[in-house]
């Protein structure tokens, strides 16, 4: 069990998790390191697809996959857009209303595609329905809304649809399964507590439909031996989908998700959706499935003033508990709204 009191500098209040991830104090000093190196000229960019490689094997087994099924990028929605472009014309494609835009923009701002916009509700059925492509998030962005994902799968199976699962906001504390689904992309810069710049995405060999769209040198197995085309051969595994990393922060990025896979997604799980039980049943709420409290009628200048950081997202106050957070953020919020409301 990891101890989360050394592991992670002291931020009282913090619950912006959703923003971006607070850095274990390892994952910090690898950042400071790999800055040092960078200044000194002795940073190895070589060396570093070591680092890579480890964050490959560790976030396979943050999502439930392999390794080699592993590709690397930048963003989201640059995994997003890949997937839009290798659709063929016309192809019907299903997405959530209020879904965060990188999981949506690719797709309605490609005239190619028939584009069905849905409430979050009727996905599974959407997909029953005999959808080419459903793309959707494992949990909203906007209020922590948890989809069924045994039922999305379930449907997937049946009708043929092809799935791209954004995880953003699930990866790091939600079990998952990546294999159920054809692609399963996270930014990893929020739970998964990596600096920002790096997207990792699970894409089975089944899909072998995605194509490089953005084909880099680096989605060659021997990249280094890949430096200059045109006769390169890109690797047949996720690996073709990837591009080149970001050498100053794929340490940390090995560093943040390694901790994780060490703890455990089922015990972070537990305790974040603990903490936000906690706060809902302070507040008469009923308990949810998900780290994320999101309020209507609370200002957010309120928590700010009572040293507490969240954010405002569709009219709503945003709060996301999580491993480096205890009942004293609880506490605090629970506190800080009775004071307001008692105003």
């Amino acid at each position: 069990m990891l101890d989360i009191a050394s592991a992670f500098r002291p931020a009282p209040g913090y619950l912006d998790t959703p923003s971006y991830g607070l850095p274990a104090r390892a994952t910090a000093a690898a950042v400071r390191h790999a800055v040092r190196a960078w200044e000194r000229g002795t940073l190895d960019p070589v060396a570093l697809d070591g680092a890579v490689d480890r964050m490959r094997v560790a976030f396979a087994a943050l999502v439930g996959t392999r390794a080699e099924d592993i590709a690397l990028a930048g963003s989201t929605s640059q995994v997003v857009g890949m997937v839009a472009a290798s659709l063929p014309d016309g192809a019907r494609v299903v997405i959530a209303e209020g879904d965060f835009s990188s999981v949506m923009l690719p797709f309605t701002h490609d005239p190619r595609l028939d584009v069905r916009v849905v409430p979050l509700a009727r996905i599974v059925a959407e997909t029953l329905s005999g959808a080419d492509l459903v793309a959707v998030s494992a949990v909203q962005s906007a209020d922590g809304a948890v989809l069924d994902l045994t039922a999305l799968a379930d449907a997937a199976r049946v009708s043929g649809t092809r799935t791209l699962l954004d995880v953003s906001h699930a990866a790091g504390w939600m079990t998952l399964d990546a294999r159920a689904f054809d692609v399963v992309v996270a930014s990893t810069y929020k739970w998964l507590g990596t600096p920002r710049g790096i997207a990792l995405a699970a894409v089975r060999p089944e899909a072998a439909w995605v194509r490089p769209v953005a084909a880099s040198w680096y989605g060659a197995d021997c990249p280094w031996s890949a430096l200059y085309g045109p006769h390169v051969e890109l690797s047949e595994s996720a690996r073709r989908l990837d591009t080149s990393p970001p050498w100053q922060l794929v340490e940390a990025g090995a560093v943040a998700l390694e901790l994780l896979v060490r703890q455990g997604v089922e015990s972070i799980g537990r305790h974040s959706v603990g903490l936000a039980d906690g706060l809902r049943a302070r507040l008469g709420l009923a308990p949810g499935a998900s780290p994320i409290v999101s309020l209507a009628g609370v200002d957010a200048a309120v928590l700010a003033r009572a040293g507490i950081r969240a954010a405002g997202r569709g009219g709503r106050v945003r709060l996301g508990f999580y491993l480096y957070n205890d009942e004293r953020d609880v506490d605090a919020v629970a506190n800080a709204l009775r004071v307001a409301h008692a105003a």
